[in-house]
C-alpha cells in the first residue's frame, strides 16, 4: 500500500480521440488487479461514461479530474482522497494529450492534469499502418512541452507481434511499453454520446476480462509499474476549506438520487460533497419504482431518458409522485436528461411523443445531430435552491435534444445566464418552477462548493416548511 503523498500514478493519454485510451486504461487496470494491486481510477475531463468502464475493471468508483471545472486545489484534493490506500492510480486522459479548452494553452487538458499531479504519461497511439513514422510522432510528443513527462508508448491496433517489434526497432525517443492487436470481438459498444454505460447488460464481463488478459500478454507491466512509481511525492499544499470533504459527517437531509439505466450521469465528487455536508443519498429508479423514497429533495442527473421514454412515460405512479412532491414545495434539481424528464413530453427520433412529469413546460425534442457541446459558466440572476442571485459555477453541455414550446408557458422563470467557453454568445436558461430548478448544464460543484451547501440548506428549509403545524 502506497504512503500518503507518494501514490504511484500514471496518466494514459493519446495522440487523438479514438486512439484507444479507454480500452488501454481498462486493460491496464484489469491486469494490475490480476497482479494483486489495488487500483484507484480517474478520468480527465467531463466524461460520464468512461468512468463506468474503469469501475468495472477496478472494482471501485472512478473520479473525474477536470482542469477547467475544478481548480488545482480541488483536483489534488479529489485525487488524494480517492487514491488513499491504493497501490497505484491510473488516470485516463481526454481527447489528445494537449487538447484543451483553448487552442493556445493547456487549460482543461490532460497535460494540465499531468503537470498538476506530477504524473508521468503513457501515450496511446493508433499504430495501424505505420512503422518508422512512430519515431517522428514520439519526437514531437517528447519535446512539445518539457514539463510533461511522456515516459512510454502503447501502440494500439498493431498487425502482429512482428509489427510491434518493428515499431520498437525504429528506436523512438519515447520507449514502447507494449501494444494491442485489433480485437473486434472484444470491442466496447457505442451510442451517439460515445460508449454505452458499462453495465453487465451491455458490456459482458468477458470483454473486461479479455482486455485484461491481452494487457498481461502484450504490455510490459513491470515497466509501466516502474513508470508509475517514478512519480514524485505529491505536494498537496494548502487545501482550501471548500475542498475539504468529511465523509463521516452526520446526515442532516435525505436526497433521492434518480439512478438507473435512464439516469446515471453524476460526478462522484458532487455526490461526495453532498454526503460531506450531511446529506443521506438514497437511490431510486424512475423506470422501475412506483413510489419515491422518503426525501427532502430529489436530484435527477443526465442519461438516456429518450432511450427509455416508453418505460418512463408508462410509470404513471412515479410521474404523479414527482408532480405531487413539486406541488408541495419539495426541492428538485435536474440536469440535462433530468430536465427532459421534467418537461411535458419527450419526442423521440421516430416522431413519437411520450408524456413526462409536466413540471417544466415544453417538449424535449430529440435530433440526430449534436445540439450543444462544450464548457459553460453560469451566473444566476435570481435567488434559487442553489444560492442567492449572482451565484456562479462552471459546467458543460453535451446534448442531442432541444426544449421546444417553453416560451409559450408561464409557469417558470429563466434564471441562468450561460456563457459558453468557446464559440457561442451567452444565452438565458435554467428553468425555475417554485423549488424546482432544471437545466441542460451539467454542473461541477468544485467550481463553487457553496452551491452544494445551498442545495442542502434548501432541502432542510423545504422539509421544515412542509411539516404540518403543531
Amino acid at each position: 500500500m502506497a504512503r500518503s503523498g507518494k501514490i504511484p500514478r500514471v496518466v494514459i493519454a493519446a495522440t487523438a480521440s479514438g486512439a484507444g485510451k479507454t480500452t488501454a486504461t481498462v486493460a491496464l487496470i484489469g491486469a494490475m488487479r490480476a497482479r494483486g494491486l489495488k487500483v484507484a481510477a480517474f478520468k480527465c475531463g467531463p466524461d460520464y461514461l468512461d468512468p463506468t468502464y474503469h469501475e468495472r475493471a477496478a472494482g471501485v468508483r472512478s473520479h473525474n479530474l477536470d482542469g477547467w471545472m475544478m481548480d488545482r486545489e480541488a483536483v489534488i484534493a479529489t485525487f488524494t482522497r480517492a487514491s488513499a490506500g491504493a497501490d497505484v492510480a491510473v488516470i485516463e486522459g481526454m481527447m489528445g494529450l494537449f487538447d484543451s479548452a483553448t487552442p493556445t494553452g493547456d487549460e482543461g487538458s490532460t497535460a494540465q492534469i499531468a503537470k498538476w499531479l506530477g504524473a508521468p504519461v503513457i501515450l496511446v497511439i493508433d499504430a495501424s499502418g505505420i512503422a518508422r513514422t512512430i519515431a517522428a510522432v514520439a519526437a514531437g510528443f517528447a519535446r512539445f512541452d518539457p514539463a510533461v513527462a511522456v515516459a512510454g508508448m502503447i501502440c494500439n491496433r498493431v498487425g502482429s507481434r512482428g509489427h510491434l517489434d518493428l515499431l520498437r526497432a525504429a528506436r523512438p525517443e519515447i520507449p514502447v511499453v507494449g501494444g494491442f492487436p485489433a480485437s473486434s470481438d472484444l470491442a466496447f459498444p457505442e451510442r451517439h454520446l460515445g460508449l454505452l454505460m458499462a453495465d453487465e447488460s451491455t458490456v459482458p464481463q468477458r470483454s473486461i476480462d479479455g482486455w485484461s488478459r491481452l494487457a498481461a500478454d502484450w504490455l510490459d507491466l513491470d515497466a509501466i509499474v516502474e513508470i508509475a512509481r517514478s512519480a514524485p511525492a505529491l505536494e498537496a499544499g494548502r487545501v482550501s476549506s471548500a475542498s475539504k470533504i468529511d465523509l463521516a459527517a452526520r446526515p442532516q437531509a435525505r436526497i433521492g438520487i434518480a439512478y438507473d439505466a435512464a439516469f446515471h450521469f453524476y460526478y462522484e465528487d458532487n455526490l461526495n460533497r453532498l454526503r460531506a455536508l450531511g446529506a443521506q443519498l438514497v437511490n431510486f429508479s424512475p423506470i422501475r419504482d412506483r413510489e419515491l423514497p422518503e426525501s427532502d429533495g430529489l436530484y435527477f442527473g443526465g442519461g438516456y431518458p429518450e432511450v427509455f421514454a416508453r418505460e418512463l412515460s408508462s410509470n404513471g405512479s412515479m410521474l404523479a409522485a414527482i408532480g405531487a412532491f413539486a406541488a408541495r414545495g419539495g426541492v428538485i434539481y435536474a440536469e440535462c436528461g433530468g430536465l427532459m424528464y421534467l418537461t411535458d413530453a419527450i419526442r423521440t427520433l421516430d416522431g413519437a411523443v411520450w408524456p413526462m412529469a409536466a413540471i417544466v413546460p415544453g417538449v424535449a425534442v430529440m435530433s440526430d445531430r449534436l445540439q450543444a457541446i462544450g464548457y459553460v459558466e453560469v451566473e444566476t440572476n435570481a435567488d434559487s435552491i442553489l444560492g442567492p442571485a449572482q451565484t456562479r459555477f462552471r459546467g458543460h453541455q453535451f446534448r442531442y435534444s432541444t426544449l421546444e414550446g417553453a416560451e409559450n408557458g408561464n409557469r417558470f422563470d429563466t434564471i441562468y445566464n450561460v456563457a459558453p467557453r468557446w464559440g457561442r454568445a451567452p444565452f438565458a436558461e435554467g428553468y425555475r418552477v417554485g423549488n424546482v430548478l432544471a437545466s441542460y448544464v451539467h454542473a461541477h460543484w468544485a467550481s463553487n462548493p457553496a452551491v452544494a451547501e445551498a442545495l442542502i440548506r434548501s432541502c432542510i428549509r423545504s422539509r421544515v416548511s412542509r411539516q404540518p403545524a403543531a
